[in-house]
């Protein structure tokens, strides 16, 4: 987590084919393409917060979806052009402002 580089997340090492999982209940509200980051979702939660999953190499869930916290979303890839390998790259954004995925998750 490095904001100030625009690093506004953490990078998570896995094989490939590992399944991500929802971090909390919530409604996607994005599921798509990007050039830099590969196929990313996103989950809006209660209390303002969103859940980021970026570099993914399959989209579980589609825009609008309810899914509730461990449901798998998407599939652990290398997607996009930033990628240096499987992993997955998490955000927590509260507001509109990046928040430290450590501050609030063990991994």
């Amino acid at each position: 987590f490095d904001p100030i580089n625009k690093h506004f997340g953490v990078d998570l090492v896995t094989g490939d084919n590992e399944p991500v999982l929802a971090t909390l209940d919530g409604t996607v509200i994005l599921s798509n393409w990007t050039t830099e980051t590969g196929y990313v979702i996103a989950i809006q939660h209660r209390h303002d917060l969103i859940s980021v999953y970026k570099h993914n190499a399959v989209l579980l869930k589609k825009q609008g979806d309810f899914v509730v916290a461990g449901e798998a979303i998407a599939i652990v890839g290398e997607s996009g052009e930033i990628s240096t390998g499987p992993h997955l790259h998490f955000e927590i954004w509260y507001r509109g402002n990046p928040m430290n995925p450590n501050n609030f998750l063990r991994f």
